[in-house]
């Protein structure tokens, strides 16, 4: 059956088309990945070269914030998205039950037939795979939901029913914490004054994707998720127990790697991970990363991740903050009518940072 699938178009009228994804594929037992899931030899995880992020994985406690260490915990907080972009929370608020009931509902979702999953071609809700197949020439070895919010009316309707309730008290669950460290990491810029619009604009739209990847055969070949950076403000990721998230680093880190090296996030039980996207680099002048990451797949089990994207609406613009152009002396991006940066986003296959160059004056 692996042999049909690398000649025409039987494998992406298969995989894309028909609605079967990865999961079809897995499904059918295959002893060996077709050649359109094989990456480049530069782009494959190789796992025993990759660093182990324990030096890093240190998750600060959320509740210590408002308290005798809150200084402490926002130097944390702002030192992790100018170094690396990438942090781990404790005592975030949210139920550690829920994230479990989460990691169900995405397994219950992705185990469906492909006939009722098909069902989510378009908005608010998108079932998909890859990220843009039509234009990669290697695709991603993973499944995705991406369920839009609007409001908590229009997502119990519209949401598929296998994971509406537990995902939209997720993300609402995570809303007041995206908020809080949004604001420490503006005021940490040295903007003291910060208009309610401004705020209300960077944290504006929201979205939960849950993503599926498969148990693979030849992990050593594929990718679940290739090399990019989120396009948003800030991303909560829920990651299960199996790992896979790799981070590239930006810059040496004392005891954990040098510049250009890439480092495994290890899952924490009960932890959430928080990543700095392109729009908050943009805003800042350029000061916090938007976090390099990709995804390896496994030969063991069957992966998920949840992550809640945080967005700017798209008839914003964006471009950096006057307060720290002003401090800079210059500034590092244009501004930008978000829309268009989503446009040209996901308009393209994943290549590492290279979305921020839309915003390069």
């Amino acid at each position: 059956m692996a042999t049909s699938f690398n000649n025409g178009n039987s494998l992406f009228d298969f995989v894309v088309r028909d609605g079967n994804g990865v999961k079809g594929l897995a499904d059918l037992g295959l002893s060996a990945v077709p050649d359109r899931y094989i990456q480049p030899a530069e782009e494959r995880i190789e796992k025993q070269k990759a660093i182990s992020g324990h030096m890093l994985a240190a998750p600060i406690d959320l509740s210590k914030l408002d308290g005798p260490s809150h200084e402490q915990v926002v130097a944390e907080i702002a030192g992790a998205a100018e170094a690396l972009g990438f942090f781990q929370v404790v005592n975030h608020g949210v139920p550690v039950e829920l994230l479990e009931s989460l990691k169900d509902a995405a397994h219950k979702f992705f185990c469906q037939t492909p006939e009722k999953k098909a069902v989510y071609r378009g908005p608010p809700v998108k079932y998909g795979t890859s990220f843009v197949p039509e234009k990669e020439k290697a695709l991603e070895w993973k499944d995705y939901i991406s369920m839009a919010y609007t409001s908590d009316a229009d997502a119990l309707q519209y949401w598929p029913m296998e994971c509406k309730e537990v995902a939209l008290e997720y993300l609402n669950a995570t809303a007041k914490m995206v908020r809080k460290i949004v604001e420490i990491l503006i005021w940490k810029l040295g903007v003291t004054v910060l208009d309610d619009s401004i705020m209300n604009g960077l944290v504006a739209s929201k979205m939960v994707n849950m993503n599926f990847y498969p148990t693979c055969p030849n992990p050593e070949l594929t990718v679940g998720v290739g090399r990019h950076s989120d396009m948003g403000t800030l991303t909560v990721l829920l990651q299960d127990g199996i790992g896979g998230l790799y981070v590239k680093l930006e810059e040496d880190i004392a005891d954990a790697g040098k510049k250009g090296e890439w480092v495994e996030i290890p899952p924490i039980p009960g932890a959430l991970v928080i990543n700095v996207g392109d729009t908050l680099q943009i805003v800042s002048n350029g000061r916090y990363k938007s976090a390099e990451h990709r995804v390896r797949t496994s030969s063991n089990e069957s992966r998920v991740s949840i992550p809640v994207f945080t967005t700017p609406k798209p008839s914003e613009t964006i471009g950096p903050l006057p307060q720290v152009v002003e401090t800079d002396g210059v500034a590092r991006y244009r501004q930008v009518v978000f829309q268009e940066y989503m446009n040209n986003f996901f308009g393209n296959p994943h290549e590492g940072k290279k979305s921020l160059d839309f915003a390069k004056p």
